[in-house]
């Protein structure tokens, strides 16, 4: 019943304030842990491939573990206090796990740059939420990238971790986003962290296999409620999501191409190299500033069903129990 209305309060607390940015995120921590590992690895390994291989997965299992463990510790020292103590400390944990805010406030930064005329200062905007190069994008590309990356991030940092955290409280929240943080530092398939990283990618996807597809449900969902192309936005999905080098990652992108009738991803940069993307979506009409705003009302629309689908799950199995 605590973990229920800590995750309740969190995801209200996410959507008043936005990450606490005045505070250091938890988050943060894992991110050194991770740096720490690779670095202990490397230097272990010394680039052989095979212990490459076995280092990238033991630093996953402890990455992960630590993770889980530490919140449940100091959770269950909170209960043993007195219940209040944990639920407060849980809700802003929760709070803390949940992007939904952030994700609108930074693809919103992206959009007033675009409206006040200033196409390096959205270049820079978009830069703080995309992995891609952006120097060179023109304004339908600087667009396309919030747009692809508030539809992406829809299920990586709000339903996703809703999902889990309802699952099993704040300490599967943190488990989740360990195993995420890993995949962005080290989940790449370049010569660096081909080995190293392949276990981190390949448990990113098995976390995100779930929650994606009811992410894009959900999306979909909430496009008919929004009056946005619903009917769109179901085709595009049934027919381009799976055009990812992810199995996740095109699930919400189709369904927001589908539902602003436009065409999104195609080759991108990164690093410096040329990557080759399929499209995504129909051509119907030229991407607008104005997509980027209603990407952004997709995503909360979806996170409130979210909610309510996962809250109710959660409270008929409290129930039940």
């Amino acid at each position: 019943m605590i973990a229920w209305m800590a995750c309740m309060t969190g995801f209200i607390l996410d959507l008043i304030f936005g990450d606490p940015v005045w505070l250091y995120h938890p988050v943060r921590l894992i991110g050194r842990l991770i740096t720490r590992l690779e670095q202990l690895s490397r230097k272990v390994c010394r680039d052989r491939d095979r212990r490459l291989l076995t280092a990238g997965v033991l630093m996953w299992v402890a990455v992960c573990v630590v993770s889980a463990a530490v919140p449940w510790v100091l959770l269950y020292g909170a209960q043993s206090i007195h219940p209040a103590v944990r639920y407060v400390l849980e809700s802003f944990w929760c709070y803390q796990l949940l992007a939904a805010r952030s994700l609108g406030r930074e693809s919103r930064n992206v959009y007033r740059e675009l409206k006040e005329g200033s196409l390096a200062g959205a270049r820079k905007a978009v830069s703080m939420i995309v992995g891609r190069d952006t120097a060179a994008l023109d304004e339908a590309g600087v667009i396309k990238a919030a747009v692809e990356t508030v539809a992406e991030n829809t299920s990586d940092g709000v339903t996703a971790p809703l999902f889990y955290m309802m699952l099993g409280g704040a300490p599967l929240g943190f488990f989740y986003k360990a195993v995420n943080t890993m995949d962005s530092m080290i989940g790449y398939k370049d010569e660096r962290y081909l080995c190293l990283g392949r276990c981190a990618a390949k448990m990113d996807d098995v976390m995100n296999y779930i929650p994606a597809r009811l992410s894009a449900l959900l999306m979909t969902a909430a496009a008919f409620l929004l009056g946005m192309d619903g009917r769109g936005a179901w085709k595009i999905y049934r027919r381009d999501r799976r055009k990812h080098a992810s199995p996740n990652a095109a699930q919400t992108e189709a369904v927001c191409a589908g539902a602003l009738q436009i065409r999104l991803a195609g080759d991108a940069w990164y690093f410096g190299r040329r990557y080759a993307k399929e499209y995504i979506g129909d051509d119907i009409r030229p991407v607008e500033a104005e997509d980027i705003v209603r990407a952004g009302k997709l995503m909360y629309g979806t996170a409130l069903l979210a909610l309510l689908l996962f809250g109710a799950w959660k409270a008929i199995a409290i129930w039940m129990l």
